[in-house]
């Protein structure tokens, strides 16, 4: 009925209408026998996930603790939802309480511990400004590349492996080289060190200098007071002490990087770490929130969990804990007959490989007897140390034994073997 109304009305198709048509659906027909073919999906997808359990003793990520990783199952919100804004908010007050400050300018940027760094150069630094690079291990080193790509001036001052800065040797490199920027680092994964802060804010201010704290192996396990210290940009990460995924950097500015930010006269290179933007994001002003990104949200629940724990327990309980079991680990380590820095890290603990003793194998037999991840050291460092990480939710005296006793096996265990 339909086709014969609508066929009353329409007048005669052209000939040469029909001639087109027909020779349009020939090719489509031909064209389709042409079309790409779609791949096989991976075999090794069509498989269930399976992810071992190991006990993660080096120098980062740490085990996740149970409840953190259960926040990763509620549900998923938007990021400009009220609810989502509102565990924003509880973040940021967990992260002032973390970082013991009362800096606005206190939020979580979207990426790892490397993030958190580029993001303060890129912030602080204009092209042609100088930094003062406490270097006395691999992030350091790190720091200043960074700031040499974002053509600016790095002053490196170095300390050997396993030792730490001292004033005296700071304010020489702010009198020489009169920098806008210290960095130091405040737990050197890679050399196992904590570099004492106390004194060097002061000292940078008055040579009109801000100071810049990496925390990323230490945040959450050892006493840290960013205000009383006048540290003016501090960052960590949350796959070490805070017993998260790896996924944010916890980082706080105070007024005077602020300012410093303000003055600038030429804009910030970046756009994904441009701190006013994701200050804004966050809405640390007060302001209505501004579109940044978007945030990582189940992220968020997880590290507002993270933060809740430190919370529920106190960061004083959590700093002895941690402090508490480094002291079981160096007087087990003692007990062995072990050597390690005289500058320790309550976080990591780095340990010098004897001599006819391959850290590979000692490192080997943890892992294939007791499923514990204990690795050696950074590039040029890897066979000459092991690094025991005691972080977070692996902060226990039990896991403490455990690694010990795998110790105690695999040294002897390789002994045997090289004198066979």
């Amino acid at each position: 009925m339909i086709s014969s109304t609508l066929g009353s009305k329409m007048k005669p198709r052209s000939a040469s209408f029909l001639n087109i048509l027909e020779k349009s659906i020939k090719f489509s027909t031909s064209a389709r026998a042409w079309a790409p073919t779609v791949s096989q999906p991976p075999e090794s997808l069509l498989k269930p996930l399976t992810v071992p359990h190991k006990l993660l003793m080096g120098a980062g990520p740490s085990n996740c603790s149970p409840r953190v990783l259960a926040a990763g199952k509620v549900p998923m919100l938007g990021h400009r939802q009220p609810e989502t804004i509102e565990i924003m908010d509880e973040v940021q007050k967990g992260l002032r309480y973390l970082f013991q400050t009362h800096n606005e300018w206190t939020f979580a940027i979207s990426a790892t511990g490397n993030g958190a760094m580029e993001a303060t150069v890129v912030n602080l630094l204009e092209p042609g400004e100088t930094a003062l690079v406490c270097a006395n291990g691999m992030w350091g080193h790190r720091f200043a590349g960074m700031v040499e790509q974002n053509d600016c001036v790095a002053k490196i001052i170095v300390r050997p492996f396993g030792e730490v800065f001292n004033i005296e040797e700071i304010e020489k490199g702010l009198r020489e080289h009169k920098p806008s920027i210290v960095f130091v680092v405040y737990g050197e994964s890679s050399a196992g060190t904590v570099q004492p802060l106390e004194g060097i804010g002061e000292l940078c201010h008055r040579y009109n200098a801000l100071l810049v704290v990496d925390a990323v192996a230490i945040l959450g396990g050892a006493p840290l007071f960013t205000d009383d210290w006048d540290i003016d940009v501090i960052y960590g990460a949350t796959q070490k002490c805070m017993s998260a995924p790896p996924s944010l950097s916890p980082i706080t500015f105070s007024q005077r990087a602020r300012d410093k930010i303000a003055s600038r006269k030429k804009p910030i290179r970046s756009y994904y770490f441009n701190a006013p933007a994701i200050a804004d994001h966050w809405g640390c002003d007060g302001r209505s929130r501004g579109f940044h990104h978007t945030e990582m949200v189940t992220n968020v629940y997880m590290l507002r969990e993270s933060l809740a724990i430190f919370a529920e327990e106190g960061l004083e309980k959590v700093w002895k804990s941690h402090r508490d079991c480094a002291q079981l680990l160096h007087q087990g380590l003692e007990h062995l007959g072990l050597e390690f820095l005289k500058v320790r890290n309550p976080c990591v603990t780095t340990v010098i490989v004897p001599d006819g003793v391959s850290r590979k194998d000692v490192s080997d037999y943890a892992m294939r007897h007791y499923r514990i991840d204990i690795p050696g050291g950074v590039p040029d460092m890897v066979d000459k140390v092991w690094r025991i990480g005691i972080m977070g939710y692996n902060s226990k005296a039990e896991n403490i034994k455990l690694t010990l006793k795998a110790f105690s096996e695999a040294l002897s265990s390789v002994q045997k073997k090289s004198t066979v």
